[in-house]
């Protein structure tokens, strides 16, 4: 069975961080490229970040994230990271990960080329 589990959601006041998790299992985690989507509420859901491990570990955001969140992975324990720093009320939202085939990483924003999704996380900054 296929399972993407994220946590280390919660409740954080702006400028604080907060460290989500992504954990995967029943599928081969090397083939593909883990992304972070989030939506808020009344928002589209949007990318925040990606990362292909088996693609020299390259790394995608979204430019509203870059220089506070960083994405990382290790293979093995199947888990990636989203370090969120200098958290802002406008990254209030619900978080997920999701797992698509790594070869389409450059076209990562897109979700629907997205096979596996997590149930999501709620990160919520107050201000």
């Amino acid at each position: 069975e296929v399972q993407l589990v994220e946590s280390g959601g919660g409740l954080v006041q702006a400028g604080g961080s907060l460290r989500l998790s992504c954990a995967a299992s029943g599928f081969t985690f090397d083939d593909y490229a883990i992304g972070w989507f989030r939506q808020a509420p009344g928002k589209a859901r949007e990318g925040v970040s990606c990362i292909s491990s088996s693609d020299g570990g390259k790394t995608y955001y979204t430019d509203s994230v870059k220089g506070r969140f960083t994405i990382s992975s290790d293979n093995a324990k199947n888990t990636v990271y989203l370090q969120m720093n200098f958290l802002k009320p406008e990254d209030t939202a619900v978080y997920y990960c999701a797992a698509m085939p790594r070869v389409l990483h450059r076209a990562w924003m897109t979700s629907a080329i997205y096979h596996y999704w997590g149930q999501g996380t709620q990160v919520t900054v107050s201000s």
